[in-house]
């Protein structure tokens, strides 16, 4: 197991349905809009800076969701690095909710409760346990020293949740920007 872990954590750039105000969850074929691609070749500009400064990834792990596999594309082409991708790291599942207008969501999500979920979707408690499980495995055999692991805002920050230890309960509050990079240091 190793001792320590960074993860460079990059949010996919603005898809269409982020564009439009959709709630996307884990719906597969979602694209990137121009202003995506531009923040994803932004953030695989950050990553290949970190790279000559000794400091970038060794390793590129993507979510399987369309918009983070193009995140990821530009981030493989700056940093030379080639791209896996798992479903450990799409985003939260919506089921039923996904499509519909974020806005009205909510008057019928339950963010108090870590434990509810839309049906056919995936609650907190259940998205901050797919996160601890990929991350536990990464630290038990990580693929290179630093990894970038292009994914979706929830999902970023239940990994936050779970480096510092905390519940579903308590993730962050704020989610980082469409093609921001997270550095988020794990320890053994």
């Amino acid at each position: 197991m190793a001792a320590s872990l960074t993860l460079l954590l990059v949010r996919h750039g603005q898809s269409e349905w982020n564009a439009a105000g959709l709630m996307q969850g884990q719906t597969p074929h979602v694209p990137l809009t121009e202003l995506g691609h531009q923040q994803a070749a932004r953030a695989a500009a950050e990553l290949a800076g970190l790279a000559r400064d000794g400091a970038g990834p060794g390793a590129l792990l993507s979510s399987d969701l369309l918009r983070a596999v193009q995140t990821a594309e530009h981030c493989a082409t700056a940093t030379g690095l080639g791209v896996g991708t798992t479903p450990a790291l799409r985003e939260q599942g919506y089921g039923v909710l996904e499509g519909r207008p974020s806005r009205e969501l909510w008057d019928v999500v339950d963010w108090t409760d870590p434990h509810w979920s839309a049906e056919g979707g995936e609650s907190l408690a259940q998205l901050h346990g797919r996160v601890a499980a990929l991350l536990g495995q990464l630290l038990a055999d990580p693929p290179a020293p630093v990894l970038a692991l292009v994914t979706h805002g929830d999902t970023i920050r239940a990994a936050q949740a779970v480096a510092a230890g905390l519940g579903p309960d308590r993730l962050p509050a704020v989610t980082p920007h469409n093609g921001s990079v997270t550095r988020l240091e794990l320890d053994g």
